[in-house]
C-alpha cells in the first residue's frame, strides 16, 4: 500500500516574480524552493504547497504531483501504471535536485508527478 505524504497543485508560470508576489503577500505562503520550480508552502503546515515551473520546464506539464513519500514506492507505482498499460509520459528519473519521479496520465488525461524525495 503506498502511503501518501502530500498532493500538491501546480499552476501555470507564465510571471514567476508576480506569482510569487502573488501567493506570498496574499495567502502567506512562503518560498520553499525556487530552482528549478517555484516551490510556495504554508508556514503552518508545509504539506500544504503550490508548485509553480516557468512554463515550458515540464513538458508535458503536471497539473497535480502525489508525494509517495518513498523512492521504492515511486518504483512500484511505476510498475503498477506500466503494468495496466497506462501511458507513462516523462520516464523513471531521479533529478538532480533530490526526488524521483515520473510521469502518468490518468485514464482522463491528466498528467500526474508521482515523486519521492531521495534521502
Amino acid at each position: 500500500m503506498v502511503m501518501i505524504s502530500r498532493i500538491h497543485p501546480y499552476a501555470d508560470g507564465n510571471d514567476l516574480p508576480a506569482s510569487r508576489d502573488f501567493y506570498v503577500e496574499v495567502f502567506g505562503l512562503e518560498v520553499a524552493m525556487e530552482d528549478p520550480v517555484l516551490c510556495l508552502r504554508s508556514p503552518d503546515n508545509p504539506t500544504a504547497q503550490v508548485i509553480i515551473p516557468p512554463r515550458g520546464a515540464e513538458h508535458p506539464p503536471p497539473r497535480f504531483g502525489i508525494d509517495v513519500g518513498e523512492p521504492a514506492a515511486v518504483d512500484a507505482a511505476h510498475a503498477e501504471a506500466v503494468r495496466r498499460g497506462l501511458r507513462v509520459v516523462y520516464p523513471l528519473t531521479d533529478e538532480p535536485w533530490g526526488v524521483r519521479r515520473f510521469f502518468v496520465e490518468d485514464p482522463g488525461g491528466t498528467v500526474v508527478n508521482v515523486l519521492a524525495h531521495l534521502r
